[in-house]
């Protein structure tokens, strides 16, 4: 199975307050919110949604396809997801951009404050999918992540003319996205990829119940942070999986581009709906470990026993062929 993943390349800057940003926020004075936040680390790391799900998928023995746009300062960026398994064939380069930057500050609580620079990723809207499809030799499923608005509606809409299966990931868009935009990017979706509050918010949005959103997509995964993963199919009672257990937490940015890897990696290879998420789960808690997105590594012997410890034998037998064949 063949994955493209379209959305954000990026560059991160993560950092860390050793307070809480609750205690920081007085209700009253919302509205006139002038805040600085004196933070005790800065850690600059490989970023970008898209980017990162591809990490995730080369890293699990996939070669994933990555669809998106860059500035002239990615050609160690490029080097680094080559050497992990994705295809940058489709990564355009600009000629007036830098690549987009994320910047965000967590406190002791896990909770952030981002804010994200689009950069190059403005000119994704100008990629066409046929041509790249054509290049590939054909593609099974396209990840439409978030990036630039236009082009997430623009590569649905050259899905849907193409025939080929797509997941929708709206993720941190769908607070600016409007409604009809968010019905327009997930109706007919293979997936729907959200955590609990974009779940929340693309209801509110459509003005789709979750039944309604149900009947719209083939399968929906809603993210629950420390209670694991829901997945829902209209019809059917909801999979709901605990998580992998964190053994220190370090820092959360990327562990919900972990799980989309895991999980898809595992639809890749056939294994069902329970075991993806299964798995996404486990590559997340990978992520939560490791400070920036793309620094885990996936070493086949102790996933399977973390596995085994997790879910059982019969789960982690299930897994052995997948893990192995991920790159030590």
């Amino acid at each position: 199975m063949r994955i493209a993943v379209t959305g954000s390349i990026a560059t991160d800057h993560l950092m860390t307050f050793p307070g809480s940003f609750a205690e920081q926020l007085m209700p009253d004075k919302l509205d006139k919110v002038a805040l600085s936040f004196l933070v005790d680390t800065l850690e600059i790391r490989r970023g970008g949604v898209a980017a990162n799900i591809a990490f995730g998928l080369g890293c699990l023995g996939l070669r994933p396809l990555l669809v998106g746009s860059v500035g002239a300062d990615f050609g160690d960026y490029r080097a680094w997801l080559t050497a992990h398994g994705v295809d940058t064939t489709a990564v355009r380069e600009s000629l007036l951009q830098h690549t987009a930057r994320f910047v965000s500050t967590s406190d002791r609580h896990g909770a952030h404050i981002g804010s994200f620079y689009t950069g190059a990723m403005a000119e994704d809207s100008g990629i066409e999918l046929a041509p790249v499809v054509e290049r590939a030799g054909g593609i099974d499923l396209v990840l439409i992540g978030p990036g630039d608005p236009e082009a997430m509606l623009r590569f649905t809409a050259q899905c849907r003319e193409l025939g080929i299966p797509f997941a929708t990931d709206t993720s941190w868009q769908v607070a600016r996205l409007d409604g009809a935009d968010v019905r327009s990017l997930l109706d007919g979706a293979e997936y729907l990829f959200s955590n609990e509050y974009e779940a929340a918010l693309t209801e509110q949005k459509t003005g789709w119940s979750a039944a309604e959103i149900a009947d719209r997509v083939q399968i929906r995964v809603i993210t629950l942070a420390a209670d694991g993963a829901r997945v829902e199919r209209s019809g059917q009672p909801p999979l709901v999986i605990p998580a992998v257990p964190v053994e220190q937490q370090t820092e959360p940015t990327g562990a919900g581009d972990a799980f989309r890897a895991g999980f898809l990696a595992a639809i890749a290879t056939g294994l069902g709906l329970e075991r993806a998420a299964q798995l996404g789960n486990l590559i997340a808690a990978c992520a939560l470990e490791t400070v920036g997105p793309q620094e885990y590594e996936l070493k086949p012997e102790p996933l399977v026993a973390r596995f085994a410890a997790a879910y059982g034998g019969q789960a982690a037998d299930e897994l052995t062929a997948l893990l192995a064949a991920s790159p030590s």
